[in-house]
């Protein structure tokens, strides 16, 4: 059945007086429902005890973070497994806020601007509260060199040094025309300026000669004035092929006047900003290189494109792109932080994690730089604890695989989601990656640890250090006292008003029957929580103090809220639409039990089962195996009769027999071997023909050898088929068989225990399948005796005597069709043929 098998403890031998003549033991009342007694504590209120500090119930969780924490050892990170609401995430954040107290605050990170390589930013590691320092720093030195620079290049002395440069490129220009002129002046040639450029034209008694006026001269005299002409023109190409290089010198000469002026105004400023860093050589050197690069792009300051000058300079302070390259971001700031950080990532995916490279729209155009680059969780982690939800984690596309590279190598490599899968993405920054020291905390369920640890080969040696929470503590007087301390803080941290002794006594109680356990207390403290309010509520508002039955109403409301499933389901019987006997006695039919379990909701219900029985071969069929209804655990308990059938009756002869085995009315799937004694019984009852009593239901999985196996679910179970019973009006015949084992697990509602005092219903104890036959059949089962025969009139004895019937039919119908000739069997085959 659909329930979960309890812990194997031992069972405890004193259940109570046992029945005439019977092996099972008939249970008490008193031993149904333990119930809790503060008497020690006085007539005393949940506000005047002593609250519990700490986490009750957990020490190998407890030992497993101490060691965790403690170690420095690569892959010492820890994996927190157990239960929602059983205090995980409280005992996680107190021992990770008591390390990272005990550590040093880690170094503040920042990202500037690679004058090497521009697409990959360099990482600076600063102390503590250093980087914020930097970062305001160097945003005031922008502003100051923008002002400063703007007023010394507006400066009268550098406007003057500029202009001596340009008077004398004009004068290099100016004195090499002239020395032209006066060659071409002695040479009689005139120097003339136009649109074309200069030429030459001779000149005759002071005047320029007009072209007709030179047709006129002498062969002789154009000879002259032709090859004067080009000697002079020749001059001039010479002259001309010059300019380029004393342009070159003037803009050497600029160039070197501007790194001067640069260097006068900027070096008292970058070695006052050195001076503040005496003991950080990665920022002086980094100040070194924005020296260099402000000397070489100062036209950045100035407003003017590296192309030319002379556009308009802005004032300063006003922003300009070309100068961010000079700021610093700042990833990480710890400067607030007290001891090491301790990180709660509620969304860890990729780029929540690793960090991302932010973009603007500019033009049309996705842009980025470094000062867009974010931080995520294990960069501020960095140096202290990152605590993760582990199903949240697993969840997100790429997370796992980059937390567990971020741990593997110890750095942080901020890139995309394409880039660590290998996939083509576009051209983008690449970021010196970050050294990474940090302890990882993944908090999830069991069932997750086991697969990661099964299916991920590097999980194991990455997370070596399993903090393993128990859901439940053994119900000692002491841990009762401890337990109510723990209410009593809960009390006070919900504000709540004071529960009085007996509410507590109930809270206990509920407790036991939360952890599904009388000798056990639940640790899901989540539940007692949510408990506690509502029975503040359902208190009332003129109530000073929450009474017992303020705790009694709000576990009844939280039934209620759940049951409507369950509701349906009896009225279902009650109509006679659900087939239920509770009275009588049929063969070959019992009724078992089974638990639904709807969220955090379970109950119980009678499952009506019934066996067929036949001459065959000694097959027991299970109906909802042949359907694909049987889970594996259900089809192993099926097969586990045959074994016993075969070990107590079919020593010396085969089981002669075939039978079929079904939950009548059962619609969907059966998984669990709970139900393994009652099908058991319901098929012995079918071969001896003996009728079993309705009244009664039975639960427990069974071995090979006959004997009773706890199972879970025990109290649902009982309440089910308790509530089935009342319907048609309990008569004190009704009741349960449950495994002497599960006697310990008993915690059941108060009106069924007070049903049981009352003599209006009974709770029996096997220990073995003779034990449930006994009380359903009425008949003694019977044991071997030293001839190796059950007694006569015993429960075995008749089914002894049915398979040896039916063992005798089998041989009889074997020996016939031995004597009969081959032509009449086969006219009797095809006479039995359709």
């Amino acid at each position: 059945m659909p329930s979960q098998p309890p812990s194997r403890r031992r069972a405890r031998t004193n259940t109570g007086s046992a029945s005439k003549g019977a092996g099972a033991r008939e249970v008490p009342a008193g031993r149904l429902r333990r119930l809790s007694r503060l008497d020690r504590l006085g007539e005393v209120t949940s506000s005047e005890i002593e609250p519990f500090a700490g986490v009750l119930g957990q020490p190998r969780a407890e030992a497993a973070l101490a060691l965790g924490l403690g170690m420095q050892a690569p892959g010492y990170n820890i994996f927190v497994l157990g239960a929602e609401g059983t205090g995980r995430h409280f005992l996680v954040r107190h021992y990770v806020t008591a390390a990272a107290a005990a550590r040093p605050r880690p170094s503040d990170w920042c990202y500037v601007f690679n004058f090497d390589q521009p697409n990959a930013p360099r990482v600076l590691e600063l102390p503590a509260g250093r980087g914020i320092e930097l970062r305001q720093q160097m945003f005031e030195l922008v502003e100051s060199l923008q002002a400063a620079l703007l007023g010394a290049f507006q400066s009268e002395e550098y406007q003057t040094r500029k202009e001596v440069i340009e008077q004398e490129l004009r004068e290099r220009q100016e004195q090499a025309l002239a020395e032209l002129g006066e060659e071409a002046k002695q040479r009689s040639l005139a120097v003339v300026r136009t649109p074309m450029g200069i030429i030459f034209a001779p000149v005759a008694q002071g005047e320029v000669l007009t072209p007709d006026l030179f047709e006129k001269l002498s062969e002789e005299e154009k000879q002259r004035y032709t090859s004067a002409i080009e000697e002079l023109q020749e001059k001039m190409q010479r002259m001309m092929r010059q300019a380029p290089r004393w342009q070159a010198e003037r803009r050497g000469k600029l160039q070197e006047l501007r790194r001067e002026v640069t260097r006068f105004t900027v070096e008292p400023l970058i070695d006052e900003l050195k001076a503040r860093y005496p003991d950080l050589p990665n920022v002086r050197a980094h100040l070194e290189a924005v020296q260099a690069d402000i000397e070489t792009h100062v036209k950045a300051f100035l407003g003017v494109e590296e192309g030319g000058e002379g556009q308009k300079s802005p004032s300063a302070g006003e922003s300009r792109p070309a100068t961010k390259r000079y700021l610093v971001n700042l990833l990480v700031d710890n400067q607030e932080t007290e001891g090491a950080p301790v990180i709660w990532e509620e969304n860890p995916t990729f780029a929540n994690l690793v960090g991302r490279i932010e973009h603007q729209a500019q033009m049309g155009n996705l842009v980025t730089d470094f000062t867009l680059i974010r931080a995520g969780a294990l960069h501020r982690a960095n140096g202290g604890f990152l605590v993760l939800d582990a199903l949240r984690l697993l969840r997100q596309p790429y997370g796992w695989d980059a937390l567990k590279r971020a741990i593997e190598t110890h750095r942080l490599r901020l890139e995309s989601a394409a880039e660590a899968l290998g996939l083509a993405a576009p051209a983008t920054l690449a970021p010196e990656p970050v050294p990474l020291d940090v302890k990882i905390v993944l908090v999830g369920d069991r069932l997750l640890y086991y697969l990661l640890t099964r299916h991920d080969l590097d999980f194991h040696r990455l997370f070596k250090v399993a903090a393993d929470f128990e859901e439940s503590l053994p119900r000692t007087e002491e841990n009762e006292l401890l337990y109510t301390r723990l209410l009593a803080k809960l009390i006070r941290d919900e504000q709540l008003r004071p529960f009085a002794r007996e509410a507590l006594e109930r809270l206990l109680e509920q407790s036991a029957r939360l952890a599904d356990d009388g000798e056990r207390l639940s640790l899901h403290t989540g539940e007692m929580v949510d408990l506690l309010r509502e029975a503040d509520l359902l208190a009332g508002p003129e109530a000073t103090e929450v009474k017992a039955a303020a705790v009694d109403a709000a576990v009844a409301a939280q039934v209620f809220r759940c049951d409507r499933v369950r509701a349906r389901w009896l009225e279902s019987v009650a109509r006679g639409t659900v087939l239920v006997e509770t009275g009588g006695a049929v063969p070959g039919q019992v009724n078992g039990l089974a638990v639904v379990q709807l969220g955090s909701f379970a109950f119980g219900h009678p499952a009506r089962i019934t066996a067929r029985v036949r001459l065959g071969e000694g097959e027991v069929v299970n109906i909802e195996r042949e359907v694909e209804l049987s889970g594996p655990l259900h089809s192993k308990g099926v097969l586990i009769l045959t074994g016993f059938l075969g070990d107590r009756f079919a020593r010396e002869r085969p089981l002669a027999f075939s039978a079929s085995l079904v939950f009548e009315q059962s619609y969907g799937g059966i998984d669990g071997d709970s139900a393994s004694m009652a099908e058991l019984c319901a098929l012995l009852s079918a071969i001896a023909d003996v009728p079993l009593r309705q009244s009664v239901a039975i639960t427990g999985s069974v071995d090979q050898r006959g004997r009773a196996q706890p199972i879970g679910g025990v109290n649902e179970k009982i309440e089910g088929f308790f509530d089935v019973c009342r319907l048609g009006g309990l008569t004190g015949e009704q009741g349960v068989i449950v495994p002497e084992s599960n006697l310990e697990h008993l915690m059941l509602r108060a009106d069924v225990v007070a049903a049981v005092a009352a003599g209006q219903f009974r709770i029996w104890a096997a220990r073995d399948v003779d034990d449930c036959l006994e009380i359903l059949s009425g008949l003694r089962a019977g044991k071997r005796g030293p001839k190796g025969e059950f007694p006569a009139g015993s429960f075995n004895r008749r089914v002894e005597e049915r398979l040896s019937a039916l063992a005798e039919l089998k041989a009889e119908q074997a020996r016939k069709t031995r004597r009969s000739p081959p032509r009449k069997r086969r006219e009797e085959a095809e006479e039995e043929a359709p």
